[in-house]
Formats: structure tokens, C-alpha cells, sequence
């Protein structure tokens, strides 16, 4: 069982690694291998005290979150179920369910916080490459130039998957939005900022802006750390 996050560009300091690290070693009962796929060569030095293994994507020809795409690659070599999550995410529960969700299907998506979009939001994934590499990769390889006006991985990801049967959702409730939760519980809400914590979810998904290192609530800094 793997779990897996990427750390290419400067958009993020190295911290947000070693944070994502520890709140999952605090939030999973469950044995499981933590790889982080980089192209940094100074995190593999300020980090080798972790048991975090690091790889580097076989293709140099993807930009910035695009970069996503290549986790379903077989040269990726993420063998059985990855849970994968982005770095700006606080984790404030066991996710021991996360991994084992959905054991009958082969990709389990988040969905997007505005359900008018219809798409995944690709913060969290889980999927299993025996079956996902050919629906996702090996597809997407092949109509690469169709995709080119997607302006994001999880267009791209959503256009692939979502309607196949292999595919379903994670809980809502499992997970939430740091700017559109609200006292109504509604999963979104951009008139109404709060920062509020949501007392059922696992996860805070900090999409956009701001994230987590510019937080100033009490429960988002004792999360994350």
C-alpha cells in the first residue's frame, strides 16, 4: 500500500513534505510505503531522516501540476493501491478508511468543492495501476494534442475516468474546503469565508488561496506541524 505526493516547481517550501509526512504517520494505523516523486536534489538530503522514499518522474516534458498525470504511468512503478493527497492539504483525522475505500473499484475521486463543474478534484485520489494506467495514461499518451486546452490535471483526469464504472467518489463529509465550509454544512459556499473547521472531515483541502503556511486559525497550526 503506498502513498504517494509530488514535489516539482518552487511553489512550495520543502516543509510542506515533511508536514504531509508526519500527519500521516500520525493519522494511519495502516503499514504502508510514503513515496514523494521530485526532481529536487536538496529535499533528499534535508529529509533522509524520514522513511520517505523519493523518486523522480521517468518524462521531462510536463509542467507544473500536469506533472500529476505521470503518477499513472507504469514507469511510475506504484505497484497494488496509492492514496495520494496534495501538499496543501491538513489532515485532522485517521484516513485509515481513505486507503481502504472503495476495495471493489480501481480509482476513487474527491469531488470538486463546486459540484456545477461536474469534475474530480484530483487534492485526493486513490487508484490502483493495474487498471488505471491503461484508462488514464496510456489514453491520455495517446490523445495528448486533444487535451491541450484542459487548464488542469483534473479536467484531464475527470475526462478519462469519472464515468467509467471502475470509478466512484469519496465521501463528501470526509472531506472539506478551508474557504467555502460553513456553520449550514454546505460544501460550497464562496460568498463566505470563515476558515472554520469541520468536525466531520479528514481532510482540509486548501485549493487556491491561501494555504496552509499563511493560516492564522488555531486549528490549522496545530494540525499541520
Amino acid at each position: 500500500m503506498n502513498f504517494a505526493c509530488v514535489y516539482y516547481g518552487d511553489k512550495y517550501q520543502i516543509e510542506y513534505v515533511e508536514k504531509l509526512y508526519n500527519m500521516v504517520q500520525r493519522n494511519t494505523t495502516l503499514e504502508h510505503k510514503f513515496i514523494c516523486f521530485t526532481d529536487n536534489t536538496i529535499i533528499r538530503r534535508r529529509l533522509r531522516h524520514t522513511q520517505i522514499e523519493f523518486r523522480e518522474f521517468t518524462r521531462h516534458d510536463f509542467d507544473g501540476w500536469f506533472n500529476k498525470l505521470q503518477l499513472f504511468s507504469p514507469d511510475s512503478k506504484l505497484d497494488g493501491n496509492t492514496l495520494y493527497m496534495d501538499l496543501d492539504v491538513v489532515i485532522m483525522k485517521n484516513i485509515d478508511d481513505m486507503f481502504t475505500y472503495g476495495k471493489d473499484h480501481n480509482f476513487v475521486g474527491m469531488n470538486d468543492f463546486n459540484p456545477s463543474t461536474g469534475q474530480f478534484n484530483s487534492s485526493i485520489m486513490k487508484f490502483n495501476n493495474n487498471t488505471t494506467s491503461d484508462l488514464i495514461w496510456k489514453e491520455y499518451m495517446k490523445r495528448r494534442g486533444d487535451f491541450r486546452k484542459h487548464a488542469g490535471d483534473q479536467n484531464i483526469i475527470t475526462d478519462l475516468i469519472k464515468k467509467h464504472k471502475d470509478s466512484i467518489s469519496f465521501p463528501d463529509s470526509w472531506t472539506q474546503s478551508y474557504k467555502w465550509f460553513n456553520r449550514e454544512g454546505k460544501r460550497f459556499h464562496r460568498s463566505k469565508w470563515t476558515f472554520e473547521q469541520d468536525p466531520n472531515a479528514k481532510v482540509c483541502i486548501f485549493h487556491g488561496s491561501p494555504n496552509p503556511s499563511d493560516s492564522k486559525e488555531s486549528w490549522v497550526i496545530d494540525l499541520w506541524k
